[in-house]
């Protein structure tokens, strides 16, 4: 029991909400677009959804997947050694990196499972071609999960994590759990997706604001690391201002009702936050706001389906 208790805080619990995200706002105008033309009947709505649940779980699998070759990797790497925030398992001992790295297979297997049986109820055994890209686009997640941080070529030290997190998180987890409900593609689900990508980002570089210093130590070149504090901020600035503007967008393209422009509220605790981190000159006290930023993430998340939902 002791040892389930470090393997959930290696799951870190509190960036589950910010992983299924995109899920929820691709899934929200996926099944709207399902209900125009007719292909949806199921009587709970979108809870009724085996495709909508099935995606949930998947992506938390990927984002435990995630979260465990992290804390393996920066832990082998004795990145996490003087680490500022939650504790990480590997790193502290609590949990040895053999142990970790069966973790991450056990998870990997579960992961590919899950996105399997995903792909099997949106597509069935009628669309190959479909079939067989989201294989190969949930067998890049997880190689992309476990070489953010893990391997001498791990892409997390040189830079290119935001690039990764903006993927994964905003494109393909909007477009590809849309593209599950409808079989389509849609230019202008791209706006929101891009919106989930930037936030998400936000909150990867946030993270490295904090860690700065220590990552620089360990020779982890993130991209803060790159090009400084500074210029760090102004680059936050950018990431929310923009993730705003691009759901904006996309709600007056696409505008039927004021109820759209619910996800609004999710952008005061945000602002507030620009500010905190114009004012704040101590990396350390970043850490508070990454539940912030990640728990505006997944209210605008909400609020943004309910927009699209109660509007049908």
């Amino acid at each position: 029991m002791k040892m389930m208790k470090y393997y959930i805080q290696a799951a870190r619990l509190r960036t589950l909400p910010l992983s299924i995200s995109g899920i929820i706002v691709g899934s929200s105008l996926g099944f709207k677009e399902q209900l125009a033309t007719g292909a949806n009947t199921s009587e709970f709505g979108i809870f009724g959804s085996a495709i909508f649940w099935l995606a949930i779980a998947t992506t938390i699998a990927f984002q435990v997947l995630s979260n465990f070759a992290n804390d393996y990797g920066d832990g082998v790497k004795g990145t996490d050694a003087n680490r500022t925030g939650e504790q990480r398992m590997v790193a502290s001992g609590v949990i040895s990196s053999k142990q970790m790295k069966n973790a991450v297979v056990i998870t990997a297997v579960l992961s590919l499972l899950l996105a399997l049986g995903l792909i099997y109820v949106a597509f069935g055994s009628d669309n190959f071609l479909y079939t067989l890209l989201f294989t190969g686009l949930g067998l890049a997640s997880i190689v992309a999960a476990i070489k953010y941080t893990v391997g001498k070529s791990a892409y997390g030290y040189s830079g290119f994590g935001d690039v990764f997190v903006f993927a994964f998180f905003g494109l393909l987890a909007v477009l590809g759990s849309y593209f599950l409900f409808t079989k389509s593609f849609d230019f202008f689900v791209v706006l929101p997706a891009v919106t989930i990508g930037l936030l998400s980002t936000a909150v990867l570089n946030l993270n490295n604001m904090r860690d700065r210093e220590n990552d620089k130590k360990a020779g982890k070149k993130t991209l803060v690391v790159k090009i400084g504090a500074e210029f760090a901020k102004y680059y936050h600035y950018y990431l929310l201002v923009a993730s705003f503007l691009f759901s904006f967008l996309f709600t007056g393209i696409r505008y039927s009702s004021p109820l759209q422009f619910l996800f609004m509220i999710a952008f005061i605790p945000l602002g507030l936050h620009l500010h905190f981190v114009y004012k704040n000159e101590t990396a350390s006290q970043f850490d508070g706001e990454l539940k912030k930023v990640a728990l505006s993430t997944f209210l605008f998340a909400v609020l943004f389906a309910i927009g699209q939902l109660v509007t049908i």
